[in-house]
């Protein structure tokens, strides 16, 4: 590659986002190039331009290059997206992948070239309220090429990994570190989630009829909402690594099918275990707030069923009607609580003795 660069320690390159200060137009983020075992340098205007212009057929890029170049664009902007679209260095079919804008995860990969759409999380505070969005890929073993719409912490936590020893020989170690980012930050929330049905389950398990079983049922509830939502992004990448039909170049084999298709299996599997966790929780709790209320319902009926007679007693003397029983006398109400009294007492011993009660 012809042109000449200045080396730059790592500290002083332009950090992620900082567009202004990078001095580049179009979107372009960063533009280093890397070797193994040195800090990266920053790419002159005049080299960026070469790259870019290049189109030498992918056929002659079989094997590992002795450097690489990492190129990141933002794409939030048309002219970006453009540009990005525009580039003869890659084909069509990718130049037009990496200016799209919709959400799919996706991987695909020729010799000489491995190009895809990967989740990851947006840049805020707390995990919690973390969403969902896209970065898009093309390598070949001379050249990285990433876009994003959003800022997205995994690229950038990839950037400033790049020192010394531990660059990697290939752009395809910049995916790898970038899936294993996202994928500890799933491990991280499924943990999270993992404490908040340990807690809903020892409330559930305190047997106290003070309990409360809704706050407990909005639990479990955001809990595998919450994992359901993982679940819809993990399982596409799964799904597009070990997918039989993808045949990646020797250079990219280890570190995407090798280290970040069992990275992503293994999150999908804690997906998978903490999400049947949650539906054996949430039947359990389903079972115990139908047993609370049954226990009311036998509680309203017992009631009911020892007032009925009681009930026909004050029916019987509210008649106004000629001779009523009792109707004589300064203790008529007496025998008349009396009678309702022992009515009640009867009507509790035949259940007694029937075992109704």
């Amino acid at each position: 590659m012809q042109g000449s660069h200045v080396s730059v320690p790592l500290s002083l390159l332009p950090e992620p986002g900082d567009e202004a200060r990078s001095g580049l137009r179009n979107g372009l983020v960063w533009a280093i190039r890397a070797r193994p075992g040195e800090d990266p340098t920053a790419l002159s205007q005049t080299e960026i331009e070469t790259i870019l212009d290049d189109a030498t057929p992918l056929s002659n890029w079989p094997r590992v290059a002795e450097s690489w170049v990492w190129l990141h664009f933002d794409t939030v902007h048309s002219a970006a997206r453009a540009q990005v679209a525009a580039m003869p260095c890659l084909p069509e079919e990718v130049r037009t992948m990496l200016a799209e804008t919709e959400y799919g995860v996706m991987i695909d990969a020729v010799p000489g070239l491995v190009w895809g759409v990967m989740p990851a999380f947006d840049d805020v505070l707390s995990e919690d309220d973390r969403e969902i969005c896209a970065w898009r890929f093309a390598m070949r073993p001379d050249l990285l090429i990433t876009t994003r719409r959003n800022p997205v912490p995994v690229l950038g936590a990839a950037y400033r990994s790049l020192r010394g020893d531990a660059v990697p020989r290939s752009p395809a170690g910049i995916i790898d570190r970038a899936m294993r980012e996202f994928t500890s930050t799933v491990r991280r929330q499924i943990g999270q989630l993992d404490d908040e049905l340990d807690r809903a389950e020892d409330a559930l398990l305190i047997v106290e009829r003070r309990t409360d079983l809704g706050h407990l049922s909005g639990i479990v509830g955001k809990v595998r909402r919450r994992v359901t939502e993982l679940r819809r992004v993990v399982v596409p990448v799964d799904h597009a690594l070990r997918d039989d039909e993808l045949d990646l170049p020797s250079w990219a084999e280890d570190e995407l099918r090798d280290r970040t298709e069992r990275q992503v299996h293994a999150a999908l599997d804690d997906l998978l275990a903490l999400q049947d966790r949650g539906r054996s929780l949430q039947d359990e709790l389903a079972s115990s707030q139908a047993e609370e209320t049954n226990r009311r319902l036998y509680i309203v009926s017992v009631a009911t069923t020892l007032m009925l007679p009681a009930t026909f007693v004050t029916g019987f003397f509210g008649m106004n009607t000629g001779g009523m029983f009792l109707a004589q006398g300064g203790l008529g109400t007496v025998a008349a609580g009396v009678i309702c009294g022992l009515a009640m007492l009867a009507t509790w011993v035949f259940f007694k003795i029937s075992r109704l009660l």
